[in-house]
């Protein structure tokens, strides 16, 4: 198969954007400018969840189509996912649709997440062999660099996934290129140790992009970004934007975050973990400022919150299922940018991009949530 050429660009996603419009398919304010212009989806379509399996790469084939095709152009994955699974069947879709004209590389923003060790389709026998012959004996890492026996982010790592990715993927560029949960780093090295780990990641992830594998990259975390300053795994987005600056000079590509935001973890817009210019501020104010786009992993928390929400907040949040009325939630939220919904049935998808059609809530709308 063929590398896709491309990647996702503000007349692409525009293009999208006005035709999923003028369909019917989706409201015009479903989509929202960010990442320097690109028009992206407020929902986008993650690929976490399911079996390492043929029947699960099936549905999620059907869903990947469904999603591009009910007005979602923002697709999110990692190398580890399902053991590498996921990321290939994103790249089987991708090359079906654009070969039939379904859809062009450049509407669509497509992420993904290194740091992680990941098996290759299936789980091995013997996992400790399988790291050893894979990327031990090859040089590709050493032992002292893996931590928690499962994470690990030195640039030769991190090179060698990002290839992988692209290859699972079927594509010549990235858009979007996360460091995986990061802070895991953080149980098993100093702050110190770990800031120079994270710059020589930088200066990786900049060097990528001036080779053209990749767009933009980020942080995708599940605890730093809500941890309380001054906590072991917490992260500072201050910080690591002006190490960026540092690596990448004012021209830097640290431009995007993944955190879990939802009804049940609402942390990056009610407290305030962030220090920004000597103040406390929750996450969102910090990103807004720093000018870094925001996307929401869990932001159904699992399936958690698709049923069973007090009448007080489906008032607030309008007709709908539950699962619909927690992504208007997600999505309505001021400074948020794409809500990421794990979907692997294409008739969720259908009910979850049902949203589309609507407006987010307005301020005034949504901040009777709170009242």
């Amino acid at each position: 198969m063929m590398a896709i050429e491309g990647y996702a660009t503000i007349e692409g996603t525009r293009r999208y954007r006005e035709r999923m419009v003028a369909a019917g398919i989706a409201h015009p304010e479903h989509f929202r400018e960010g990442l320097g212009g690109l028009a992206l989806s407020s929902v986008g379509l993650g690929t976490y969840l399911g079996g390492h399996d043929a029947g699960t790469d099936a549905l999620y084939l059907a869903s990947v189509e469904q999603a591009v095709a009910a007005g979602c152009n923002v697709l999110d994955s990692a190398i580890n996912y399902r053991w590498q699974r996921s990321e290939r069947v994103i790249g089987q879709a991708l090359n079906e649709m654009v070969r039939d004209g379904a859809v062009r590389r450049d509407e669509l923003l497509i992420a993904t997440k290194g740091g992680f060790i990941p098996f290759d389709g299936t789980p091995p026998r013997d996992s400790y062999a399988y790291v050893l012959q894979t990327f031990v004996n090859p040089g590709i890492i050493s032992s002292a660099d893996v931590v928690a026996d499962c994470h690990c982010m030195t640039p030769g790592y991190l090179r060698h996934q990002l290839n992988m990715s692209l290859t699972n993927l079927g594509l010549s560029c990235l858009d979007v290129y996360y460091l995986h949960n990061p802070e895991t780093q953080l149980d098993a090295v100093s702050r110190e140790e770990f800031m120079a780990r994270m710059r020589k990641a930088f200066e990786m992830l900049e060097e990528a992009v001036s080779q053209g594998k990749l767009r933009l990259y980020g942080t995708a975390t599940w605890n730093g970004y809500r941890s309380r300053p001054g906590s072991r795994g917490h992260l500072s987005l201050e910080a690591l934007v002006g190490m960026a600056r540092e690596v990448g000079g004012k021209e830097h590509h640290f431009k995007v975050i993944q955190l879990p935001y939802n009804l049940g973890m609402p942390e990056a817009l009610a407290q305030q973990t962030q220090s920004l210019n000597g103040s406390t501020v929750s996450l969102l104010e910090a990103a807004k400022v720093l000018d870094v786009y925001v996307m929401s992993s869990a932001s159904i928390l699992q399936g958690q919150l698709s049923r069973g929400l007090p009448s007080d907040v489906t008032e607030v949040l309008g007709d709908g299922t539950d699962a619909q009325r927690a992504i208007q939630f997600v999505r309505s939220t001021p400074g948020m940018g794409t809500a990421l919904v794990g979907m692997k049935q294409a008739e969720h998808v259908r009910d979850n991009l049902a949203v589309a059609r609507r407006a987010p809530l307005t301020p005034e709308q949504f901040t009777k949530l709170f009242k």
